[in-house]
């Protein structure tokens, strides 16, 4: 144990104990967070606030060894002047090189106290009274600036020093043991607020941490639940192109080989492509084969001709909604009716979750070249209960609307509501296969 201590002192106060380690100012969050009524103008000063204590500190310590030794002669007064600069030196050092400034605040303690000891007044006095209480304050400012173990290193090393400089001069201890007492509580204080702050930080850098991986992990949950969804979507088509191509041969009246074996080829790759959908969902499934479910794995998926249910659904919970549909319906491609689907049940949960009381409206725009979706509530009219819910919605409704190549706004209006407005586009396959000479 005695050997680990001593290797740890090594390290600390010897290792590299000049190296520069300048003080970064302070992050732009912790100033607007502490001095609000700041100007943007003076907040970007406000950052190196603390640099500017500590050398409005060590400014006070010079003039005020200037100050108290007027009149002692030129002589005395150029020692004076030397020593008071020495001092100063120690606590504007601890913003880059905290350690060294340690040493040099060490250096000049044992300076006063051997002038001290063997001269007269006034210059002693001068000298001993300040290079004390300017070490104790550059002590602990080399604790908030390392680490906390050092306080009780300083301490020890600064007493023992102190020790050994009353014992080679003859000197009676007087005062030492209660100010090595008074020096270890302030020191422990010190070492306690440096270690409540690492302590902070490690948590909010945790917190951080925990809230990515959250989101991280609610992502993958979303294309799990978006790929099972799609999954049966493609099926369906797999499957009528799979039974096409097995029946067409029958149609056609003595059919060519070529012809024959060209359907086959194109049944077995669609036979293929179903086994490869099925592994597929099984790699991104998540442990539990029913987590995404709704209520019934094996119901056809959701679309808009659903809606209607899904409005009593939410209307039965209390929600008033009104529906407003523009443009032509018309049948559009399974998988942007599923999405507009889930956008529209998403944001109707979160307006029952978040805004309790309110109104939402529902639009649903049937425009050239897709569909328009729109959901918008108005602010709550009561208090809104927790929700156990990780609150990564909207991240849904975003991979959606990406996965097809469209655009979509989620954000608090004026009013105190929410709005999702979400476009998903829809190609023209009709113009395409007329293009080609094929049957729409």
């Amino acid at each position: 144990m005695a050997h680990g201590a001593l290797h740890r002192l090594r390290q600390d106060l010897f290792v590299d104990a000049f190296a520069f380690r300048p003080m970064p100012p302070l992050e732009d969050a912790k100033v607007s967070r502490w001095l609000p009524f700041l100007p943007k103008r003076l907040r970007h000063w406000a950052r190196w606030l603390p640099h500017f204590v500590v050398g409005f500190f060590s400014v006070c310590v010079f003039l005020g060894n200037l100050a108290d030794s007027s009149g002692t002669g030129a002589l005395r007064g150029i020692l004076v002047t030397g020593f008071s600069a020495l001092v100063a030196a120690g606590p504007l050092l601890t913003l880059f090189r905290p350690v060294g400034a340690y040493w040099l605040s060490v250096g000049a303690f044992i300076v006063s106290a051997v002038t001290y000891a063997a001269l007269s007044s006034p210059f002693a006095s001068v000298v001993g009274a300040v290079a004390f209480p300017t070490h104790l304050a550059v002590m602990v400012l080399v604790v908030l600036r390392t680490r906390p173990r050092m306080a009780v290193e300083m301490w020890l090393v600064t007493f023992a020093t102190a020790a050994v400089l009353t014992a080679l001069l003859g000197k009676d201890t007087g005062d030492l043991p209660p100010v090595a007492v008074f020096c270890g509580v302030v020191l422990v204080s010190a070492a306690a607020v440096r270690a409540w702050r690492e302590e902070r930080r490690e948590v909010l850098a945790n917190r951080s941490a925990t809230a990515e991986e959250r989101s991280r992990r609610t992502l993958l949950e979303e294309r799990a639940l978006i790929a099972r969804e799609l999954h049966d979507v493609v099926a369906h088509h797999m499957s009528v192109i799979a039974i096409q191509a097995e029946a067409a041969p029958y149609r056609v009246k003595d059919t060519p080989p070529e012809l024959a074996t060209s359907f086959a080829t194109i049944r077995e790759n669609a036979v293929a492509a179903l086994a490869e959908l099925r592994r597929i969902l099984g790699v991104v499934r998540s442990a539990d084969p029913d987590a995404f479910a709704d209520s019934d794995p094996e119901a056809p998926q959701p679309t808009l001709a659903s809606l209607d249910a899904l409005l009593d659904s939410v209307r039965s919970a209390g929600l008033t909604v009104e529906v407003v549909t523009t443009g032509a319906p018309r049948p559009l491609p399974q998988g942007v009716e599923l999405s507009a689907y889930r956008i529209v049940q998403e944001a109707l949960s979160n307006a029952l979750r978040h805004s309790p009381g309110a109104d939402a409206r529902v639009e649903i725009s049937y425009v050239l070249g897709g569909l328009g979706v729109r959901i918008v509530n108005g602010a709550p009219s009561r208090l809104a209960k927790p929700s156990p819910g990780a609150g990564h919605g909207v991240l849904g409704m975003r991979e959606r609307v990406q996965m097809l190549g469209g655009e979509i706004t989620a954000d608090n209006t004026a009013d105190g509501g929410f709005e999702v407005a979400a476009f998903l586009p829809v190609m023209n396959t009709t113009a395409k296969n007329t293009s080609r000479g094929m049957r729409p």
